[in-house]
């Protein structure tokens, strides 16, 4: 009996499934606004009945180096972690920690008051509260049924 070879090759599908995956998972992590990214701050985002309050993770930095842009809807925090130079005179300096600029723009659930913003950077960690609207506030009515 001939063995009759069908063409299917294992190895070669693997291969080409890892290069999707790839792919696939290059486009997922890179956007054109993270080109040129050394890493992207964690945010967390709360909302009250008066405000949004927003905090974002960026250790090490001075807050001459953090930018924050707010419009009624959306919000851009920018800044840049500066590498720091020393040298040693023996041994090995290995570092995890990621430097270089960031870009994040962050899409607000609601509009808010944009001119009354109020930030605070403390522990490397940057606080915002944004006041909502006034058509935020009142969004949600109560009614009474008879």
């Amino acid at each position: 009996m001939a063995l009759v070879r069908f063409g299917w090759e294992p190895f070669r599908e693997v291969d080409t499934l890892q290069r999707q995956m790839n792919h696939l998972f290059d486009s997922l992590t890179t956007t054109s606004e993270d080109v040129g990214s050394a890493f992207v701050p964690p945010a967390e985002l709360q909302e009250t009945p008066e405000a949004l309050h927003l905090k974002l993770e960026v250790p090490g930095m001075n807050r001459e180096d953090i930018d924050v842009q707010v419009t009624a809807d959306s919000i851009a925090i920018s800044g840049e972690r500066k590498l720091e130079r020393h040298t040693e005179e023996k041994g090995v300096t290995r570092s995890e920690f990621r430097y270089g600029k960031f870009r994040r723009v962050i899409p607000l659930p609601i509009r808010v008051q944009n001119t009354n913003v109020h930030g605070e950077y403390k522990d490397g960690i940057l606080s915002l509260t944004l006041p909502k609207a006034e058509e935020e506030k009142n969004r949600v009515v109560k009614v009474n049924l008879g």
